[in-house]
């Protein structure tokens, strides 16, 4: 069992590791490297630490190309987690919905245009507002966090070890879990069309109608981090 203060530091560092690699994460080397030899957990840290010794001697042109590769051009390994679950349906720009009015509720909004489910974002969501509904998100996506854990195993990516940690820090899958797992990997997520109306739908929203839904075969130019400009909520009464 990870406890909650060190899950804190894995998700953050975790979170910090799956944004694109841009100029200044290529050059923290040194520091990344660090902060995973803090890890306290010995198969959590085992995996971060084996993800840095690839990033770390990689030329960084090659870590961009594999991050976009693995990332951004293949829909099984994707990060927006309410895909594997929603597909491109309404379902989902109500759930990114559902995220954000979390976000909000603890003080933080997104930097940028970035979505809600992004995993480096609900990872530093639960690093920053800690456990219970700080980590409520990764719980209810345990599902999809898998599926990309597996899809990244299969596919032999570094970033696996990442996914490796994240999943040795989260509450284990149950069977009807597996179930669900096998079944979304072998049929996919629902190919519904977004905007489809259906029987007892809701009505859109200003807000929900400005959501768009993560365009795939495109890769971003950049992702920034932090992704919460104040990494402190606010204080509530």
């Amino acid at each position: 069992m990870v406890a909650p203060a060190e899950r804190a530091r894995l998700f953050e560092l975790v979170s910090l590791l799956l944004t694109y690699p841009d100029a200044d994460l290529l050059a923290a080397g040194d520091e990344l490297t660090a902060a995973a030899a803090h890890l306290a957990h010995p198969d959590a840290g085992a995996a971060v630490r084996e993800f840095l010794a690839w990033f770390t001697t990689t030329p960084g042109t090659e870590v961009q190309q594999h991050y976009v590769q693995t990332f951004d051009l293949r829909r099984r390994s994707g990060l927006y987690l309410t895909y594997y679950l929603h597909g491109d349906t309404r379902k989902r720009g109500i759930a990114l919905l559902t995220l954000k009015q979390r976000y909000r509720a603890h003080g933080l909004r997104l930097d940028g245009g970035e979505l809600p489910d992004l995993l480096p974002v609900v990872l530093e969501f639960a690093a920053v507002a800690g456990p219970g509904d700080g980590e409520a998100p990764l719980r209810q996506h345990r599902r999809g966090v898998e599926l990309l854990r597996e899809a990244l195993t299969a596919s032999g990516t570094p970033y696996r070890h990442l996914l490796d940690a994240v999943c040795l820090a989260l509450p284990p899958l149950t069977d009807a879990d597996r179930e669900a797992v096998a079944a979304l990997a072998a049929d996919g997520p629902p190919v519904e069309s977004v905007g489809t109306t259906t029987p007892g739908a809701l009505a859109p929203t200003d807000e929900l109608a400005a959501i768009d839904l993560a365009p795939y075969g495109e890769a971003p130019a950049h992702r920034p981090s932090p992704h919460f400009p104040c990494s402190t909520p606010e204080a509530r009464p």
